[in-house]
């Protein structure tokens, strides 16, 4: 819980926009008990152009708008000590309510008797906070405790200052960033990298992965394997993930076991599946499938997906799509990913994928829709009328010789996208700093436009962009005081990424997942020297090795 500011004073008001320099919209509340900010809650904080939304935290407020607002309005009594706020130092004073800035020392004092309990303190470093476009701050100074990020210092407002804290993080020669964001995997089916390689998507589906999934999943596998794709996830720097599969119940237990944030969701199609008779209930298996897992877990938020347009009738996708949005989850599906797809359904339905969903009432804001490759104008203007979110899997997409999303045109309509790896048996990793590396190049050549697609979106995409796919950029995807403090260091002191001048180029062109050597979960240090702290990875592993021979005896 965040220590009161000496001298500012407000109970249940609104927050207004009190300043000339930019269209701020605000409406939150700021409950207070006693002298300690007892709630902040509220929608977002936007500011028109910049393309980032905020949780309405005091703190964030200030840090994250670049600018000098003051909570002010007619129905707002507040006094705001600047001096908490370096960036408020040039603040409006039209409403009376500033106060004359004091020494910096002083202001120091009141931070070192504010901040006395700091569970983790990050210093040192180059730190991309993705508030603001292309900011970069050296040497920062951040702290965390009860799982959110109290501050955000630069060097100077913290020299000579004496901070304690359980952990001190020494981030020299680090790049400090947000937790990287994957929107589209499967990651139980680690059990099958390397299976079926070298084939066409349908071919590969219907000759190689249905089968053996009907074969060889069940819970105790699908529980395994996504620990063993979680290892691989936190080892790589990615603290948030978006699934979809079968037992889907076990991959949420898995990221409890395993400390990472994700998206959970049970997998449908109309066939027999390895969790589900054809013909059984659907909507009671999505009913019950949320209610499980609404409100279990503040890392975890339970989501539905139909596999595709394909494979899941009409009435299908609208039933589970219905109880999505009842429960106001996200809906997931797998949306004109090859020609194939698209031909079988206009042969079916005499339409495109898109134009079918959309007649179908499915899309809406609360849809993420997986590869969206063969799309034309006027299907990007329906994804982006409707509020589509668009998961972008290049890795996947090369491999299967699918095709090359139109990314450039879809973020030009303002529809928003993430990066995802997709699973590991059409990938066949989930290092997400493969994907940011592959999607900067891939629609390079693709265009024939080097100035497509600069790494500062990249990384973007696999940060604040994911975010905003998964519907909770409110709680994480940057670094700022208020969010949920997910975080992670990349060592740039190795041969490859020496010298550093740009921290985005060097991390989309030539970092990789095994240069992240500390992930941070929810204010939770989950990973440390690249040793896992949650997950027993050698055991993991061979209890994968011993699942997967029968599989392997197969082929």
């Amino acid at each position: 819980m965040f220590r009161a500011i000496s001298g500012l004073v407000a109970c249940k008001k609104e927050i207004k926009r009190c300043s000339t320099s930019g269209d701020i919209f605000i409406d939150g509340t700021v409950a207070f008990k006693g002298e300690s900010i007892d709630h902040v809650f509220g929608p977002s904080v936007r500011k028109h152009g910049s393309g980032f939304s905020v949780p309405t935290e005091v703190s964030t407020v200030f840090k994250m708008s670049k600018r000098n607002y003051l909570l002010s309005s007619g129905k707002i009594i507040a006094h705001l000590l600047i001096e908490f706020f370096p960036c408020l130092c040039k603040a409006s004073r039209h409403d009376g309510l500033c106060r004359t800035p004091v020494n910096v020392r002083q202001r120091q004092r009141r931070m070192e008797d504010s901040y006395e309990n700091i569970e983790i303190l990050i210093q040192g470093g180059t730190l991309l906070p993705m508030t603001a476009p292309g900011e970069i701050i050296e040497n920062p100074s951040i702290g965390i405790q009860n799982g959110r990020i109290i501050f955000v210092e630069k060097a100077d407002n913290v020299r000579g200052l004496s901070l304690k804290a359980d952990t001190i993080l020494d981030a020299s020669g680090c790049i400090v960033m947000p937790g990287l964001i994957n929107v589209h995997t499967h990651l139980a089916m680690t059990c099958f990298r390397g299976l079926a390689d070298d084939l066409p998507l349908m071919a590969w589906l219907n000759d190689y992965i249905f089968p053996a999934e009907q074969r060889f999943i069940n819970a105790e596998t699908v529980y395994e394997c996504s620990l063993l794709g979680m290892a691989e996830l936190i080892l790589s720097g990615t603290t948030t993930f978006c699934d979809g599969y079968f037992f889907e119940d076990m991959v949420g237990e898995a990221a409890m076991t395993a400390g990472i944030r994700g998206v959970i969701a049970q997998g449908f199609l109309d066939f027999e599946t390895p969790d589900r008779d054809k013909g059984s209930d659907l909507k009671k298996a999505a009913d019950d499938f949320v209610k499980r897992w609404l409100n279990r877990s503040p890392l975890l938020i339970p989501s539905l997906i139909c596999h595709s347009a394909y494979t899941c009738s009409a009435e299908s996708m609208q039933t589970i799509s219905r109880v999505a949005r009842e429960a106001k989850i996200p809906f997931q599906i797998h949306l004109a990913e090859t020609r194939d797809e698209v031909a079988l359904l206009k042969e079916r339905y005499g339409k495109s994928p898109v134009e079918y969903l959309n007649d179908l009432g499915i899309l809406d804001e609360h849809m993420i829709a997986a590869h969206c490759i063969w799309l034309d104008k006027e299907e990007i203007e329906i994804l982006a009328q409707n509020g589509v979110k668009v998961a972008h899997d290049p890795e996947s997409n090369m491999k299967l010789g699918a095709g090359v999303a139109p990314v450039p045109e879809m973020l030009s309509r303002g529809i928003d996208i993430g990066l995802g790896t997709d699973g590991c048996a059409s990938n066949n990793d989930l290092d997400l700093f493969g994907e940011m590396a592959m999607a900067a190049r891939l629609h390079k050549v693709f265009s024939g436009d080097p100035t497509v697609l600069t790494a500062r979106q990249i990384v973007e995409m696999a940060t604040t962009g994911g975010a905003r796919v998964l519907g909770i950029a409110d709680r994480v995807g940057s670094i700022a005081p208020g969010k949920e403090a997910d975080i992670i260091l990349v060592d740039a002191k190795k041969p490859h990424l020496t010298p550093l001048y740009n921290p985005f180029s060097q991390l989309v062109y030539a970092a990789r997942g095994a240069d992240v050597v500390t992930s941070i979960i929810n204010g939770r240090i989950v990973m440390k020297d690249r040793h896992l702290y949650t997950i027993d990875i050698e055991n993991v592993m061979k209890r994968v090795r011993q699942m997967t021979k029968s599989v392997k005896e197969t082929q």
